[in-house]
């Protein structure tokens, strides 16, 4: 049987920079005959993020988010999964609110409260955490190194991958209002040559996780 691989897209824009990236990624896990299942979070029926009703620290709910939403059928195929891929563009400094809300609610299921036993997930999978910016790769480290230690306690070892200096749309000049911040010929000439190189970045980081899921 071969291992499963969830591929989540936090943003909103199919066919774009993060979704590109996450495909690449699948893409590199299923070269190692994982299967992918894909999830895009701006597509799926309404949720919320974690509201902290505690229930899932009772006994016959430990570990499982209790509430009932769009996000449910996500984390029930995490739990399930074998390896996690999501990836999510940078909005204002921060993952983009989708990315944020089933952050909360796959970490905080986990939470125990309990210094003996902080964690109560049931297993570790490897996880691939993608994020592209306007900003050059080096600027939100510290909020990646954040995000990548939190997964690695209560998810399991991850990888991340950081994309700038990204092209946000395919023409400048096109557009009702002035980019006057931006290059566009040199935002395009970037997106040419170093957009695909990521491309094969992600491929072969999807590759590891494969290679990962199928040692566990």
């Amino acid at each position: 049987m071969a291992n499963r691989i969830v591929a989540v897209n936090a943003s909103p824009r199919r066919g774009h920079n993060t979704h590109t990236l996450i495909s690449r990624a699948a893409e590199g896990a299923a070269a190692q005959g994982c299967e992918i299942l894909r999830f895009d979070l701006y597509r799926l029926d309404k949720y919320t993020g974690c509201i902290t009703c505690f229930g899932c620290k009772r006994e016959q709910n430990k570990g499982r988010c209790i509430c009932r939403d769009g996000l449910t059928p996500v984390l029930d195929a995490i739990r399930e999964a074998d390896g996690l891929i999501i990836g999510t563009p940078n909005y204002l400094g921060e993952a983009s609110a989708a990315f944020r809300a089933l952050y909360e609610r796959l970490i905080f299921q986990s939470l125990t409260y309990n210094l003996e036993t902080p964690c109560c997930a049931g297993r570790r999978i490897p996880v691939l955490l993608i994020m592209t910016s306007n900003a050059p790769e080096t600027y939100y480290e510290k909020l990646l190194q954040g995000y990548r230690q939190t997964l690695e306690r209560f998810v399991g070892p991850t990888r991340t991958l950081a994309v700038g200096d990204t092209l946000q749309i395919p023409d400048y000049s096109k557009t009702d209002w002035p980019w006057t911040m931006f290059d566009p010929e040199q935002k395009l000439a970037r997106h040419a040559q170093v957009f695909p190189q990521e491309c094969e970045k992600a491929f072969a980081y999807g590759s590891a996780l494969g290679a990962d899921a199928a040692a566990n």
